[in-house]
């Protein structure tokens, strides 16, 4: 048995043999319609196309066409024989058909198809009939939908459409009341516009505009369609042909197909609006948005046409290069959908809604209206698909930064203070996360974050278990960018902590433990660990009452020291013989921070502090905070505090105790409880010292 596909090429077969052997098609009419109309079903199936083409159906009705007509010039004749339009209709079909798939409309155009059919086209022209109708209106149509197939995408073929001079035929036929006819040939005009320089400016020197703009208005959806089609087409990168037909009225039109019914033309009108945002002269920016082109843009962002959202954004975010639209846009509720976009995984909708957003934020005024919708951290959260799209949200980020001065500062600090408890948090978390190294200044961190109350109010929300976790994690995150925004996430350097005299004495460590003029003895573990009172002396306070004031060990040769192992004893005497230049690795660094306390030896509790920072996991933060509260080691009770922040997701899992990688906001918030009074002590001191700085 045949396959289907055996069986279409058959049949396609069958059909061109037959065609093939009918010497005279206007002898025997009959069986040439039967043929064509038998080859005509195989090829309304797209995918029988390259079947039909295999079997020559290119090679078969391009011949006939032209025997039908007598050759190209005769074309332009009306046919005299009954039933000879029909067929051209039908073989019209099949070339169209045909000419979808590209690799077909080279084979169509090289046996010569063009000419007849412009010719063809010419006839239906220079009947002047607008009432065309029936089998003519038919044929036109067919005609021109074979033309319009043949030149999609095809430059060459557009080309030779214009050599031929189909052009002028085409415009004339957009006077037709036909609506299936006018369609057609605006297709065609649409087509042969596209990125073609000169068919787009013979279409407009030919009068085409007033026409085309009539067809804007049409009701009837397909008309306006190819209409704003091509338009959309001749107004691409030339701006005489936009301005002309900017000044041919096309304006309000394309801002009423914003509401049309069909989306196609919404969408058409949509980036049509773009192109006219962009005109040199006129102000057409601010004419737009007055003449009511916004709120339908706004509504198409959220259609779930995709296509109709990019353009949407696209016309959006040329509008908002005006400063009055850019504040406009934001008060018709242009900002939430906006972002909308951004959140999608769709590189085209995050670029579109990158530069409308990057445009709105060029409006002082919107920077509230930024803070107060929480759009600073949607846009930081999201994960963009280009580089263009994060760079431009790079630029958007910093152009708020830069908009922060003190007179918007003062009406977002009022709208935090006289907000709802939601409301506070979401401008808190925005005005921390606009916070760099650079800027704000100092006066301003601690206007919003101490005097306002910034700071306490993000404090809060990760010590609140009823906090969701969304809005817990994006304190946590703010209160890390404000801590290193003032500084307060900066490591403290050994030198900075306890800076070394350069006029104390320093013996080295090739003095550790060295009988060598040793004036003093330690008895640890049973073991005796030579030592010099010179040295010690200079190392530590506590060192100094002893061998200084009135303490038995000021004159003792041999000192006991309990409960400090060998090496511990041994790692720090090293620090005091060496100014702080010791490794303290990690499994020794818990006993050498207490022993560091014990003897005021800042420099060996900064080193044990550093070591324990850099192990510092979920599983261990809580102990190592509590270890820094005892022994007084306040850089790690800092470096404990941020990194929760900081690790906010791996210790609130580790807090939920499940084992199911579930958040618990309740245990998170019970760990920040404890942490929180110093991690306050930290931002409060940075940013003062910032502050402070800025004045002296």
């Amino acid at each position: 048995m045949q396959t289907e596909r055996e069986a279409v090429k058959t049949r396609a077969r069958r059909w061109a043999n037959a065609l093939r052997d009918i010497s005279d098609p206007l002898e025997d009419l009959p069986a040439v319609k039967k043929a064509v109309r038998g080859l005509l079903e195989v090829c309304k199936n797209e995918e029988n196309l390259d079947d039909a083409a295999a079997e020559g159906a290119v090679g078969v009705v391009v011949p006939l066409l032209k025997k039908l007509n007598g050759g190209d010039m005769q074309a332009q004749e009306q046919p005299t024989t009954s039933g000879v339009e029909e067929l051209e209709r039908d073989i019209c079909f099949i070339l169209g058909l045909l000419a979808i798939k590209v690799e077909h409309q080279s084979a169509i155009c090289e046996a010569g198809a063009l000419p007849t059919l412009v010719s063809m086209i010419r006839r239906y022209a220079a009947r002047n009939d607008v009432n065309l109708s029936g089998v003519p209106a038919q044929t036109c149509r067919r005609t021109s939908d074979a033309i319009t197939n043949l030149a999609h995408e095809n430059n060459s073929i557009k080309n030779k459409v214009r050599q031929e001079g189909g052009i002028p035929p085409l415009v004339s036929l957009l006077h037709s009341v036909d609506p299936k006819v006018q369609r057609a040939v605006a297709g065609s005009l649409r087509t042969l516009a596209f990125k073609n320089d000169e068919n787009k400016n013979i279409i407009v020197d030919l009068g085409s505009l007033p026409l085309l703009i009539q067809m804007l208005r049409s009701d009837d959806t397909t008309i306006h369609y190819e209409a704003v089609g091509v338009i959309g087409n001749l107004v691409h990168s030339s701006a005489p042909i936009k301005r002309r037909v900017l000044e041919e009225g096309a304006l309000q039109p394309v801002i009423n197909l914003l509401s049309s019914s069909c989306t196609d033309s919404q969408r058409e009108a949509a980036l049509l609006l773009g192109q006219f945002a962009t005109a040199a002269e006129g102000d057409y920016k601010h004419k737009i948005v007055q003449r009511g082109a916004v709120p339908p843009l706004i509504d198409m962002l959220g259609n779930d046409d995709n296509q109709l959202r990019e353009m949407a954004a696209f016309a959006l975010g040329r509008l908002a290069q005006n400063t009055d639209n850019q504040a406009g846009i934001v008060a018709q509720g242009g900002l939430s959908p906006l972002l909308d976009l951004l959140e999608t995984c769709q590189s085209n909708l995050q670029h579109n809604a990158a530069f409308a957003l990057y445009g709105l934020s060029d409006n002082e005024d919107n920077l509230l209206e930024f803070v107060r919708e929480g759009a600073v951290q949607r846009i930081n959260e999201c994960e963009l698909v280009v580089q263009a799209s994060r760079d431009c949200v790079n630029k958007l980020m910093k152009r708020l930064q830069d908009k922060l001065g003190l007179r918007i500062l003062g009406q977002i600090l009022y709208v935090m203070q006289s907000s709802q408890p939601s409301g506070k948090q979401r401008i808190a978390i925005a005005l921390s996360q606009l916070t760099t190294k650079e800027q704000p200044s100092g006066a301003q961190l601690r206007l919003m974050f101490l005097e306002k109350k910034g700071l306490d109010i993000l404090l809060e929300m990760v010590q609140d278990p009823h906090q969701p976790a969304d809005m817990q994690k994006q304190a946590a995150k703010s209160l890390y960018r404000l801590a290193e925004s003032c500084g307060a996430a900066d490591r403290a350097s050994v030198d900075d902590i306890a800076p070394q005299d350069p006029n104390l004495t320093i013996l080295g460590a090739h003095m550790v433990n060295n009988p060598q003029t040793s004036d003093v003895t330690f008895v640890v573990e049973g073991r005796p660990f030579h030592a010099h009172r010179v040295q010690l002396l200079n190392s530590s306070e506590i060192f100094k009452t002893m061998f200084d004031g009135h303490y038995r060990e000021k004159d003792a040769s041999t000192i006991p020291i309990p409960n400090i192992r060998w090496e511990v004893f041994e790692k720090m005497m090293y620090c005091c013989y060496t100014g702080g230049k010791v490794h303290v690795p990690p499994e020794l660094a818990q006993e050498l921070l207490e022993v560091s306390d014990q003897y005021m030896l800042e420099s060996l509790k900064h080193l044990c502090e550093q070591t324990i920072t850099e192990q510092l996991a979920p599983d261990n933060v809580s102990a190592a905070f509590d270890l820094a509260e005892n022994y007084n080691a306040l850089e790690l009770s800092k470096q404990c505090a941020l990194y929760c922040l900081r690790e906010h997701s791996d210790v609130a899992v580790l807090k939920s105790g499940t084992g199911t990688g579930k958040v618990s906001t309740a245990g998170y918030s019970i760990l920040l409880q404890k942490l929180a009074p110093r991690l306050k002590e930290a931002i409060t001191d940075a940013i003062n010292a910032k502050a402070d700085a800025m004045v002296s």
